[in-house]
């Protein structure tokens, strides 16, 4: 498709160019056969005038006792037109030949951010399908081994709903993420954008995971600095959250996770440091990528999750013209790094 797409545009460029080219050369070509035609007629004037004026006075004999006169030809003139008319269409036959491959270049460039974006979408709708058919999948299961068992109790029917209960709030977390992540993507919600301080972002994001950390006696310890920045409060809490749930679920039990909060010149720093079981180098740069964990970590842990969590922090970040980095050795903990430029204000004179 993108190859039809190319040429396509390729061919476009062309007519482009063979249509801007051909009119310059048809003017600059009438422009100059205007100005032979011109130095012709008025050759022959003066030729008329000299003939004239040398029939009542004769000029005087010179050196070689031969009189001279310029003689103008039609003849050159037109084969100099001709000669103009075919290094014009050369000039234009090389300059299609070398606009083709620069063209043919320029719009494998302009499609590859479209063929990128294309591809993206087709492994982001493939993964999607993929995460609620399991579900789905369960759920649509147990319903009919259910209706299947004709002496099924109530105790059992009330076993298999509470498992499709669980069935159906994975989905539902599924599409809120989905849901979230694109929202992100379109334009983020920036009406939404107030002065906030990271150390009330900070404690209430701690206190939404603080259950999650008691099932595991995961402890978390915060070393907090205020720092004043501008944007949309649930957002930032959010990104926290996830963080610090990441955090929480490849960390072992009966460890501690820290985090901080510290102005760094003019940006506000919100760090989380885990103990946990660290990235792979390999796979750092990927981390942020939709559904990651889907495809690459599902098989190194148990944990639950799609791998949308830290693609919708990041977008949170970026949406604050912040950055969120990762470093990270293998088996040997974590450290993600929410940088937000500070709220400065301005004083009035």
């Amino acid at each position: 498709m993108f190859k039809n797409a190319r040429i396509k545009l390729t061919a476009w460029y062309l007519l482009i160019i063979m249509a801007i080219s051909m009119s310059f050369s048809l003017v600059i070509y009438r422009m100059m056969t205007f100005e032979m035609d011109r130095f012709a007629e008025r050759q022959q004037s003066r030729i008329a005038h000299d003939l004239e004026n040398t029939a009542f006075f004769p000029a005087p004999p010179r050196p070689n006792n031969e009189t001279k006169f310029i003689i103008f030809d039609p003849a050159i003139l037109q084969e100099t037109k001709q000669r103009l008319v075919i290094q014009f269409l050369m000039i234009n036959a090389t300059i299609i030949l070398i606009a083709g491959g620069l063209g043919y270049i320029l719009a494998g460039k302009t499609l590859r951010p479209i063929a990128t974006m294309l591809d993206e979408q087709k492994r982001f709708i493939s993964d999607a399908s993929h995460e609620l058919r399991t579900p789905l999948t369960a759920i649509k299961s147990s319903i009919e081994v259910a209706l299947r068992d004709k002496n099924i109790t109530v105790e059992n029917a009330k076993s298999v709903l509470k498992e499709n209960i669980n069935d159906v709030n994975t989905l539902q977390t599924l599409t809120d993420q989905l849901l979230e992540l694109a929202r992100l993507e379109i334009n983020g919600n920036k009406k939404l954008f107030e002065t906030v301080d990271t150390q009330s972002i900070v404690t209430a994001a701690i206190k939404r995971v603080t259950p999650i950390a008691k099932q595991k006696n995961i402890t978390i310890t915060e070393h907090l600095c205020s720092g004043i920045v501008f944007g949309d409060k649930h957002a930032l809490i959010d990104c926290c959250v996830v963080l610090l749930d990441n955090a929480i679920k490849y960390s072992s039990k009966n460890t501690t996770i820290s985090i901080t909060a510290a102005i760094r010149g003019n940006d506000a720093l919100i760090e989380i440091q885990d103990n946990g079981i660290g990235i792979s180098p390999s796979d750092i740069s990927h981390i942020f990528d939709r559904f990651y964990r889907a495809d690459a970590a599902r098989n190194k842990s148990k944990t639950n999750g799609y791998g949308l969590g830290l693609s919708i922090a990041k977008k949170i970040a970026e949406e604050h013209n912040g950055k969120l980095l990762v470093k990270s050795v293998l088996h040997n903990g974590s450290t993600f790094s929410l940088i937000l430029p500070l709220r400065t204000n301005k004083k009035s004179t």
